[in-house]
């Protein structure tokens, strides 16, 4: 075996935003299959892929209504085959974005029970429960959904009545799905083993913490504890995760599962990548941390730890669909993320910002383990954060009253090239517009533009990507700190690898003799001495 997965770069293709191969404005499986030489020349190993599946689209395809089916947005599923296909030909594996704690308001499942009234089995695989209060108007407890608002919505019945209320911890289009029930649980394994027959090498799970609820739907009170909420890490998920990792292991050419696990320990975080459930996790606590040096080690201290203690491979990402593009965080005063407050409209420098992005691209791909890109991380892309109001069509925009402006600032279609109609998006004649507008000065972050630029953020990239893979891969998952000072970051891999990163306010002097490899800014000499620069990282060859 070869535990690719230990090591792997995997790229995140958010699939409306990528490429639009039929020319309508919107993303699809053939503009991805048109742009597969792309991917493989950036030199990832797998691509991850965000909901595809058949979905009225009220959260971006997290609202899924037919788990084995490719929404007519993207494509078809003998489409779908292709790419996956092809993409094997190009030496790159395929994981799919797997939906199990909701689906949509429109799957069969969720209008069968409406349909079928109170009492019916239909409604048992979904949380609908009668209402406190007078005449049940008061919803059943005090959760509140993710997206904002009561994560409780009161039906109507057929006859006009009012009736009970169902669970929704993101939308009210995104119904909570009951995992206590047989069919909840044979209905996702079927799905498993569907496209794992269609071929595909994993899947990354969305929500994976949240599955399961607390017995009862208590209350979670006006203080909660962040570490025993009623509706996250609740211990019957992990049984799923055991039954899901047998049939995983039962096909060949080395499958995995990835999750998307949001909880606030590092010991709770550790149980869901014990060796019988999943093959790892993405490292949140990485991409909200801070810029600053004495932070950034102690997250990779604690992440390290974490995953040793159960025999998993750490996971470092910056950016993703959910968050805002990290070139716009650390350009602003307060580098660190908060899901609950993104703080679109602090003001940000994006020459600061694209610096320290350069440098932590390099720090992520240095160290051991796994490493995600989001599209468009590649290419530089800050947040846009001037979407107009009416083109907005996150839900927690409307959810949070306008509180929250969303996530659809990250989620701008990709820059493929400089011409001005949507700056290679779509095909040459195309005439219908992206799904959201491209800021004009992104011709210059295009592809086009920067495929040639030996000092862009693509070359980096392509750079850094090929070198990890031969330097790195392989390597155990390990490191040894340097000490540098208090504003750097400096640990040595095995093989004579060093990676720095400069997070004061002056120049680092580099030992002398050592072999530079790549720096994310260039170098300063002087008498002599070569020194890093400020907010930027070098890896080095120490014989």
């Amino acid at each position: 075996m070869t535990h690719w997965w230990r090591h792997a770069a995997i790229y995140q293709i958010y699939v409306r935003s990528f490429a639009d191969g039929d020319g309508d404005g919107t993303g699809d499986l053939a503009g991805v299959r048109d742009r597969l030489p792309y991917l493989r020349e950036l030199g990832v190993d797998a691509l991850w892929f965000t909901p595809w599946y058949t979905s009225p689209m009220a959260d971006g395809g997290y609202d899924v209504a037919d788990y084995r089916d490719i929404d007519p947005l993207f494509g078809s599923l003998t489409e779908a085959a292709a790419l996956v296909e092809e993409a094997h030909t190009h030496g790159l594996r395929v994981l799919v974005d797997l939906v199990p704690n909701h689906c949509s308001d429109q799957h069969r499942w969720f209008q069968q029970a409406l349909a079928d009234g109170p009492g019916s089995p239909a409604r048992e695989r979904f949380w609908f429960v009668p209402g406190r209060g007078e005449d049940g108007n008061e919803p059943p407890n005090d959760w509140h959904s993710y997206f904002g608002g009561s994560a409780w919505t009161r039906i109507t019945e057929a006859d006009g009545t009012p009736g009970p209320w169902y669970l929704h911890m993101f939308a009210p289009q995104q119904p909570d799905l009951n995992w206590e029930h047989p069919e909840v649980r044979a209905e996702f394994e079927d799905i498993l083993h569907f496209w794992l027959r269609l071929g595909v090498d994993g899947f990354r799970i969305d929500v994976a913490h949240g599955l399961v609820k607390k017995a009862g739907l208590p209350d979670a009170g006006d203080a909660p504890d962040p570490t025993d909420l009623p509706y996250q890490d609740i211990d019957g998920v992990h049984d799923i995760y055991r039954s899901w990792r047998k049939i995983l292991d039962g096909y060949d050419g080395e499958r995995i599962f990835v999750g998307e696990v949001w909880l606030p320990t590092a010991e709770q975080f550790a149980r869901y990548l014990r060796p019988d459930e999943l093959h790892s996790a993405f490292n949140f606590e990485f991409l909200c941390c801070a810029w600053d040096a004495a932070a950034l080690r102690a997250v990779v201290d604690s992440t390290l730890a974490a995953h040793e203690q159960v025999g998993a491979p750490p996971t470092w990402v910056l950016s993703n669909h959910d968050t805002i593009r990290h070139v716009t965080r650390y350009g602003r005063e307060d580098t660190s993320f908060d899901m609950g407050d993104k703080r679109l409209s602090d003001p940000s420098d994006p020459v600061l910002g694209r610096r320290r992005a350069r440098a932590a691209a390099l720090l992520t791909m240095a160290l051991p383990g796994g490493v995600y890109v989001y599209q468009g991380d590649e290419l530089g892309l800050p947040e846009v954060r001037d979407l107009p109001d009416h083109l907005l069509q996150d839900p927690t925009f409307v959810r949070s009253g306008g509180a929250d402006r969303g996530r659809d600032g990250c989620r701008i279609p990709l820059p493929w090239g400089r011409d001005t109609g949507s700056l290679g998006f779509s095909p040459a004649g195309a005439t219908a517009q992206p799904w959201l507008p491209q800021p004009a000065q992104w011709a210059e972050l295009s592809v086009e533009a920067q495929t040639a630029d030996p000092a862009s953020f693509l070359t980096l990239y392509r750079t850094a990507l090929a070198l990890r893979r031969e330097r790195l891969t392989g390597l155990p998952e390990t490191l040894e700190w340097v000490g540098t000072g208090p504003g750097t970051v400096c640990f040595d891999r095995p093989g004579g690898f060093r990676c720095v990163v400069n997070l004061g306010d002056t120049a680092l002097p580099l030992p002398a003799g050592a072999t530079i490899l790549l720096a994310s800014a260039p170098l300063e000499e002087t008498a002599g001495t070569v020194s890093l620069p400020a907010d930027s990282c070098v890896w080095l060859h120490l014989d």
